[in-house]
């Protein structure tokens, strides 16, 4: 069977791990050429490159701080330089949680900086393109803190409602232009930022009792990305085993 997306460019951002090492792989399985960006974490997106490559797909690694808008702009123009980006997937991001009293500027400012600078520097130049060839999908990874809010964290829900927010946006705007941008909301998934949650309790707050896997999110963003989503658009697909 041909592959999906074969002949199709994706950038998958904070790739190095987690949620974004599952999309990158899901992606490049189905025939994407992955470029897989991360900020300081080479060796996990060397990682990443080496599961796509065991996995059918082919890609790149490609370092920038999506913060950074000089550099991301520069590594931008490199990858844009070698034909368009069909697929992008904001999935860079932090968390630095707090409760809000105690919370100082710092981790405010970084873990906002990460999420909407962040899909601010990444998008901008990378829908210019796409509306030049008439067609793309975007794809940008909230938090069901963002849809729900979530106590010590209202820096991450700041940042990922603020990224629902102007996913919608960006979709009504581009949508007339064969541009599609949809939003995933993953609950509690199996990655490192749940290390030090209490899983045991929350478990209890989800009706099908038991964590996420990064390749079941890294699914409905595959479906978002492709042609059997040619009609969904600026949409919040939450992914949390049934919590309300």
């Amino acid at each position: 069977m041909e592959k999906e997306f074969a002949a199709k460019t994706a950038l998958v951002t904070g790739g190095s791990k987690g949620i974004g090492r599952a999309i990158s792989v899901e992606l490049a399985r189905c025939g994407c050429r992955v470029m897989v960006n991360y900020r300081s974490d080479k060796a996990g997106a060397a990682e990443t490159l080496a599961l796509m490559q065991a996995a059918g797909g082919e890609g790149a690694i490609t370092g920038f701080d999506v913060t950074d808008a000089d550099a991301t702009q520069q590594a931008l123009d490199d990858i844009l330089s070698m034909g368009p980006v069909d697929i992008l997937v904001n999935n860079a991001g932090i968390n630095a949680d707090g409760l809000f009293i105690m919370l100082s500027r710092d981790k405010w400012e970084r873990v906002i900086q990460t999420t909407l600078d962040g899909f601010y520097n990444v998008t901008k130049p990378v829908v210019e393109k796409m509306i030049r060839q008439k067609q793309g999908a975007v794809v940008n990874i909230s938090s069901v803190a963002g849809v729900m809010g979530n106590r010590g964290q209202a820096n991450y829900a700041a940042a990922k409602a603020g990224l629902i927010g102007a996913s919608r946006s960006l979709a009504a705007e581009v949508a007339r232009l064969g541009i599609r941008v949809n939003v995933v909301a993953p609950g509690l998934i199996e990655t490192e930022m749940i290390a030090d949650a209490p899983v045991a309790n929350i478990k209890q707050l989800i009706p099908m009792a038991r964590i996420g896997q990064p390749e079941e999110v890294a699914r409905v963003v595959r479906f978002l990305c492709s042609d059997d989503a040619s009609y969904v658009t600026g949409q919040v697909i939450v992914v949390n085993g049934g919590m309300c």
